[in-house]
């Protein structure tokens, strides 16, 4: 890879950690950008004060949405020392939403290297609040002045970073979720199982319909039958059932249009470690519905980067009434996945699997 140049409007890291960061609007002070082209490959990467774009407004990216992107988590842990979560799983998630969309793939030293720099450079934003973070955005667009339909030949990636509190706050309450009834997510052979900027505008109009009936989430339904679990807004799912033998921790299958969650997979190990058992099955709202009345599902929860592990506590469904997850309150099993995935995060569990990619200071 090219030595990474900073330029000249490099500022000082800022000196005063955040308090209340809330979530996705409070930006750090630096990014990294590099551009792609057929004929140099991946090039001129600077590493630079965080600053507006100069954009023509023909850019393929804009008209055609070929832009992908990741997210992904540093933490500072109890020693002071800065860790980020599995970036590189990240990373090889993040080339294949790129290739999906025919665009280059960002070689993962690149992606190590901007992720270190910018951490290393924007820490002092981040408090040692246990619920905060410094989230990370990479981001891929086409760059190429045309209206002609076609795949761009020049790309531009970009490496930000925010102050990131709690996605539902700082406090540990359950959400209430609405099944959608009236839209989908995503159809079988779409792109539903990756991160790119069209999965996600025309979820807006679900997600209003959720926040005017008085809840936090929208459910998403497969595409075909409108029957079968797949997605609580930008997280997975995860259902907690009582059996005569102890707990099971079930998520829905990666049926090709979910999006594999980097938390996900996480929690499926950990759960594995701590003595559930678990399972990857497709489950109806049907059976949701009857296993919560049975007692069977005792608790839910969804789960990713941003999210973490947020519990859910009752359900709307327009077509068939509503119901309670258990007592409506946050459950055991959900709490002891969250604090022990917090507890690594922060360096207060051992890193037994080598999720936890440690910031070097010197750059």
């Amino acid at each position: 890879m090219t030595t990474v140049e900073q330029t000249s409007s490099v500022r000082p890291a800022r000196r005063a950690a955040v308090t209340n960061p809330g979530h996705g609007d409070i930006f750090t002070d630096h990014m990294f950008s590099m551009l792609w082209s057929p004929a140099e490959g991946w090039h001129q990467p600077e590493f630079g004060q965080l600053q507006n774009l100069s954009i023509h407004p023909g850019m393929i990216g804009l008209h055609y949405g070929q832009v992908a992107f990741e997210g992904l988590k540093a933490h500072r842990r109890a020693d002071g020392s800065m860790v980020v979560f599995r970036p590189r799983e990240h990373a090889r998630r993040f080339q294949t939403s790129t290739s999906r969309l025919a665009m280059p793939e960002l070689p993962t030293d690149i992606f190590m290297s901007a992720v270190n720099q910018l951490v290393a450079a924007d820490q002092e934003w981040l408090s040692d609040h246990p619920a905060h973070s410094l989230y990370l955005r990479p981001l891929m667009f086409a760059t190429d002045e045309s209206l002609m339909l076609r795949p761009s030949e020049n790309y531009r990636f970009l490496l930000m970073a925010f102050v990131a509190g709690g996605f539902f706050g700082d406090r540990v309450d359950t959400v209430s979720v609405l099944i959608s009834r009236d839209y989908c997510r995503a159809i079988p052979g779409g792109t539903g199982n990756v991160k790119v900027a069209g999965n996600y505008a025309p979820s807006f109009v679900a997600q209003r319909q959720a926040q005017e009936a008085g809840c936090h989430q929208v459910v998403w339904l497969d595409a075909i039958e409108r029957r079968w679990v797949e997605e609580m807004g930008g997280m997975n799912l995860f259902f907690v059932r009582s059996t005569g033998t102890g707990n099971e921790v079930v998520t829905p299958q990666l049926t090709g249009s979910l999006l594999p969650g980097v938390t996900r997979d996480a929690l499926l190990t950990m759960a594995e470690r701590l003595g559930y058992r678990t399972r990857e099955e497709r489950i109806s709202v049907e059976q949701w519905r009857q296993e919560c009345a049975e007692g069977t599902i005792s608790e839910v929860f969804a789960c990713g980067t941003a999210a973490v592990v947020t519990p859910v506590g009752t359900v709307r469904d327009p077509a068939g009434g509503d119901w309670t997850v258990g007592d409506g309150l946050p459950g055991p099993v959900t709490m002891t996945l969250r604090r022990t995935l917090m507890d690594l995060h922060h360096g207060l569990a051992r890193d037994t699997e080598g999720w936890l990619h440690p910031v070097p200071t010197e750059q």
